[in-house]
């Protein structure tokens, strides 16, 4: 499972292809990060919580 900005949609999918992980789970996060204030990072992180934790714990 990998969690990735939503601007790296794309690469990150070809990534996981090239790794031979076609269907590997993944959370995409808001763009960008680098630049966010620590509360905004929190807040992304919170945000995506709930959907890591149930793409962790689903079974596929």
């Amino acid at each position: 499972m990998f969690v990735a900005s939503e601007q790296f949609v794309d690469a990150a999918i070809a990534q996981a292809n090239s790794l031979g992980f076609p269907d590997v789970a993944r959370v995409f996060t808001p763009h960008p990060i680098q630049d966010r204030t620590d509360d905004e990072v929190r807040a992304y992180a919170r945000d995506a919580f709930h959907a890591i934790v149930l793409t962790i714990t689903s079974p596929r």
